[in-house]
């Protein structure tokens, strides 16, 4: 359960952001211009609800690609981490490794969470939907794990 909840909101330009993904390659918002992008925040790699989430993301690929979407991925996982959980589960989008979290504080879903009695800062997990120009579309703060790819669509 988290406390924060990002300040960005639908019709906001989409902060700019770099970092590396899986494979050292630099990526960018403006690689995306003329596509729509859902940029996924998620805690860690390898744990049961983040793997379900990139699971259900990997399992309705093909379906978000015909509706004109490209997937990203972003935690403070570091590349190596990132390529291992690809490997391990064949996802076919790319994971950015923030491991200095400027995405992740730019994008504002880094904040307290409670889990099993205790409070800790860390990812809080956000979806944002941004548009063909840059701009919040969406912005999922409630992520359905095992449904993930109908929130961002529907």
């Amino acid at each position: 359960m988290a406390n924060h909840c990002t300040k960005l909101k639908a019709g906001d330009k989409a902060p700019d952001f770099k970092a590396k993904d899986q494979n050292g390659k630099t990526v960018s918002l403006k690689d995306f211009k003329g596509k729509k992008l859902a940029l996924y925040f998620y805690p860690n790699d390898d744990t049961p609800t983040c793997t379900k989430e990139a699971c259900n993301l990997r399992d309705n690929y093909s379906a978000l690609k015909k509706k004109g979407y490209a997937i990203v991925g972003v935690s403070a996982d570091t590349e190596k981490k990132h390529t291992s959980f690809i490997n391990k589960y064949d996802l076919p989008f790319a994971l950015l490794a923030d491991v200095e979290m400027k995405v992740i504080k730019a994008y504002d879903v880094w904040g307290e969470k409670f889990f099993m009695g205790r409070t800790f800062d860390a990812i809080i997990r956000t979806t944002f939907v941004i548009d063909e120009k840059g701009v919040i579309e969406k912005v999922i703060t409630d992520v359905k794990s095992g449904n993930h790819a109908e929130q961002i669509i529907g």
